[in-house]
């Protein structure tokens, strides 16, 4: 991936996931020599380098040295500017002064935009953007068709529904019987923090799924949901079944949070 800067641009890639700075053209840009500057980075004890295999201008495959931001910043900082041709001098202080938000925010954020992009760049990159979120919702729905017989399929239609309808910029309109309702969510729509919901999550989750084994003659089946911000296999349940979710609210937990009303209740 190459980041433009206000002076030049780098070359940047994954290794191991994470972000490293392909050398060469990173010095030689700014008028340096690159074996004098890789000896130097050989001879410090700082500097974490790799040879990676690259595609050179004539289509050829070759083994580039490239650096992590750290030893990539620590040889910027080692680079004097009044010691550059003046011609290349801008292009050093470019690097200094915006390679660490660049790489930063491409890396970790998703993106990095320059505030130099022209409008037709910016309309490209929304393109860019719009394409992802399409392919990313399609794929969503093809992983969710693979998954097995053990997954609710009232949930995996419902997240398929979702999915197609965000592909398309579109909100999905689904029956309350085909809505997911998992514990995680109602218990965030009572309005518990997240240390109350991490303190009841567990007895209110069996209880419930008692309650739906009473009510359907079955155990609840699988569904994948998030907690504490992660993916997990949960029991799935739909907005059909809020009811019993309050029923069993009221009876064990409603005494001790008596100001918590749910969602259903608000409206």
């Amino acid at each position: 991936m190459k980041l433009d800067l206000s002076a030049g641009s780098i070359h940047t890639t994954l290794v191991e996931g994470q972000p490293h700075i392909v050398f060469r053209p990173a010095v030689e840009a700014i008028g340096l020599s690159y074996p004098a500057q890789l000896r130097k980075l050989r001879d410090r004890s700082w500097a974490n380098r790799c040879d990676i295999a690259t595609v050179a201008e004539d289509g050829k495959t070759r083994q580039m040295v490239a650096v992590d931001v750290r030893t990539f910043l620590m040889w910027l900082a080692t680079v004097n500017e009044t010691k550059v041709a003046e011609a290349t001098r801008p292009m050093l202080v470019a690097y200094q002064r915006e390679t660490t938000t660049a790489v930063n925010d491409y890396w970790t954020k998703g993106g990095a935009i320059n505030e130099r992009a022209t409008d037709e760049q910016l309309d490209a990159l929304e393109q860019q953007i719009e394409e992802r979120r399409i392919r990313r919702a399609l794929g969503l729905v093809q992983l969710i068709a693979a998954m097995d017989d053990t997954v609710d399929p009232k949930w995996k239609r419902s997240r398929q529904l979702h999915h197609y309808a965000e592909a398309a910029g579109e909100i999905a309109a689904i029956p309350a019987e085909d809505r997911a309702l998992l514990v995680e969510t109602y218990l965030k729509d009572r309005g518990l923090t997240r240390d109350e919901s991490r303190s009841v999550r567990s007895s209110f989750g069996r209880r419930v799924s008692l309650a739906y084994q009473m009510q359907h003659g079955e155990k609840p089946k699988d569904a994948i949901g998030l907690v504490d911000g992660r993916e997990r296999s949960v029991k799935s349940y739909t907005e059909a079944d809020r009811p019993m979710f309050d029923k069993v609210w009221d009876e064990f937990y409603a005494a001790t949070y008596p100001a918590q009303q749910s969602l259903g209740e608000a409206s």
